[in-house]
C-alpha cells in the first residue's frame, strides 16, 4: 500500500496578507518539491472540503456559521489571523484533507498518510481561530477517527508553539491522548508540565515544556524517555501527528535547534509505535515551519520515514530535555500515573 499524500492547490488561495510568516509559499513550494521530484511509493491526492457535520464535531455551530458569513472576504479576525477571499475555502479543504487521510488509512487503502495543508490548525479554540489557524484539523482528523471505530486516538503535536486548541478541546476525555513537545514559556503560553488534564481526562494530556536551544538529542530524550512510554501505554488505535517544522535551527519564529535528522527522528518514533500499537496506522498532518528551504527539507525527510526509505529512530540525553522530561512525569506521578521506564 502505499502512503498517502492528500493535499490541494487551492489552499494557496488562503493569504493573511504581505509579509505575514503562513504564506502560500509554504504550500507552493512544497507542491513544487513533489512535482519535480516525485517520491517513490506515494499516492498525491487532491483533497475535499470537509462537510458542515465533520467540522461541527470540533467546532461550534456558531462559529462556523461566523465564518461562513464572511467567507469571500478580507477580514483581520485576530493581531495574527486573517482571512482573504480564498481562506474559508482553503481551510475547508486543509480539514477534509486530514479527514480523508484518517478515513484511507482506517481503512487499509493506504499505509499512512501525511496532509500537506495550510491553514494550519492546532491553535484553533472550538469558538476562536488564532495564531493563523481557523479549524483545529488534528481534533477534526481525531473525531473522524472516534466515528469510524478507533477507540484510541493518540495526537502527538511536536511543533514549536503549544496546540492550546487540541488541548483545550480533549483535555477533559480519556479516549484521546494529547501529546506536546513545545518551546516554554512561549506563544501561546499554554503547556505547563502540570497541564494533564481535567476531570476524567486527567493523565490523557502530556506536556513536554522545552526551554529553547534544544536539539536533535534533546528531542531524542523527549521522544525515548517520555511520548513512547506514554503511546504504548495508553495502546492507541490511530496516531495522528500535528507536524510543524518550526523547531528547526532556520525557523524565523523560534529558537530551537532541531535538523532534519531530528524530524526524521521523530517520524520514525512515531511510525514505530504505530507498527507496534495500531498496526502502522499513522497520519501527519502539517502544522507550522516558515522557513521554506527547511520546511520542504523536513517535509521530504518525514515523507522518506513514512514509505520506508529512511529510519533515524530518537537518540539523546540531552540535559535541559531530561529535566523537562523529568517534570512531565512527576506531573502525573503526583496523580498516580507513573509512566514506565524505557
Amino acid at each position: 500500500m502505499p502512503t498517502l499524500i492528500t493535499t490541494d492547490a487551492r489552499m494557496l488561495d488562503h493569504n493573511a496578507g504581505p509579509g505575514h510568516p503562513e504564506s502560500p509559499a509554504r504550500l507552493a513550494c512544497l507542491l513544487r518539491d513533489l512535482a519535480d521530484y516525485p517520491i517513490l511509493g506515494t499516492t498525491v491526492r487532491s483533497a475535499r472540503a470537509a462537510t458542515d457535520a465533520e467540522i461541527e464535531t470540533v467546532h461550534g455551530a456558531a462559529y462556523c456559521a461566523g465564518l461562513r458569513a464572511v467567507a469571500g472576504r478580507a477580514v483581520q479576525l485576530d493581531p495574527d489571523t486573517a482571512l482573504s477571499p480564498g481562506s474559508y475555502t482553503a481551510a475547508r479543504l486543509a480539514a477534509g484533507a486530514a479527514v480523508e487521510a484518517v478515513d484511507d488509512v482506517w481503512h487499509g487503502r493506504a499505509e499512512n498518510a501525511f496532509a500537506l495543508v495550510r491553514p494550519p490548525g492546532h491553535h484553533a479554540e472550538r469558538s476562536q481561530a488564532m495564531g493563523f489557524c481557523l479549524f483545529n484539523n488534528a481534533a477534526i482528523a481525531a473525531e473522524a477517527a472516534r466515528r469510524l471505530g478507533a477507540a484510541r486516538v493518540m495526537i502527538l503535536d511536536w511543533d514549536v508553539h503549544h496546540g492550546n486548541g487540541t488541548q483545550h478541546i480533549f483535555q477533559s476525555r480519556r479516549d484521546v491522548l494529547y501529546a506536546s513537545s513545545h518551546q516554554f514559556p512561549f506563544y501561546p503560553g499554554t503547556g505547563a508540565p502540570d497541564e494533564i488534564g481535567t476531570g476524567d481526562g486527567v493523565g490523557f494530556t502530556v506536556n513536554c515544556a522545552l526551554p529553547a536551544g534544544q536539539a536533535d538529542a534533546d528531542y531524542g530524550a523527549v521522544f525515548h524517555d517520555l511520548f513512547l512510554p506514554a503511546g504504548r501505554a495508553f495502546k492507541p488505535e490511530i496516531i495522528i501527528v500535528s507536524a510543524g517544522f518550526d523547531p528547526h535551527a532556520a525557523d524565523p519564529l523560534a529558537q530551537m535547534r532541531v535538523t532534519e535528522h531530528g524530524f526524521s527522528a521523530m517520524g520514525t518514533a512515531m511510525k514505530a509505535l504505530a507498527d507496534e500499537c495500531c498496526g502502522g496506522k499513522l497520519v501527519l498532518l502539517l502544522e507550522g515551519g516558515y522557513d521554506l528551504h527547511a520546511l520542504r527539507d523536513s517535509v521530504r525527510t518525514c515523507l522518506d520515514v513514512l514509505t520506508g526509505a529512511r529510519d533515524d529512530f530518537p537518540h539523546g540525553v540531552g540535559p535541559a530535555a531530561t529535566a523537562a522530561v523529568a517534570a512531565t512525569r512527576n506531573a502525573l506521578a503526583r496523580v498516580g500515573l507513573a509512566l514506565p521506564r524505557t
